[in-house]
């Protein structure tokens, strides 16, 4: 067995931009935009949600200034679902193929496209 085994990699259905809802953890029931995905740690960064309190020591090199910063922490894919912008409510994401090939993310209440 492997001393240092990775997580699993999952496809994530959530995009940069989506709107989400935080299902479980502290901030559950919160909505907000996703900043950033990490697909090799399976997180998302949803804004204003997870906020987490960083000590910075000032740099005047960088241009940095000392004090306590709040930001941001990552969540895990399995802990947040994307918002339908029609039906307005979270929803599972399926995944529809067009008749030119390509595939669009597909709202499993109403089947509207969640691609823009």
């Amino acid at each position: 067995m492997a001393l240092h085994q990775r997580a699993k990699r999952f496809t994530i259905s959530i995009r940069k931009g989506d709107n989400v809802h935080i299902l479980s953890g502290r901030d559950a029931g919160k909505s907000g935009r996703v900043l950033s995905i990490n697909p090799r740690k399976n997180t998302v960064v949803v804004e204003h949600a997870n906020i987490i309190k960083r000590h910075t020591r000032p740099n005047p090199n960088k241009n940095i200034k000392g004090g306590i910063v709040e930001k941001e922490g990552p969540i895990h894919v399995s802990n947040v679902q994307v918002v339908c912008g029609n039906c307005g409510k979270h929803t599972r994401v399926g995944h529809q193929t067009l008749s030119d090939g390509s595939r669009t993310r597909v709202c499993k209440r109403c089947g509207t496209t969640l691609d823009k």
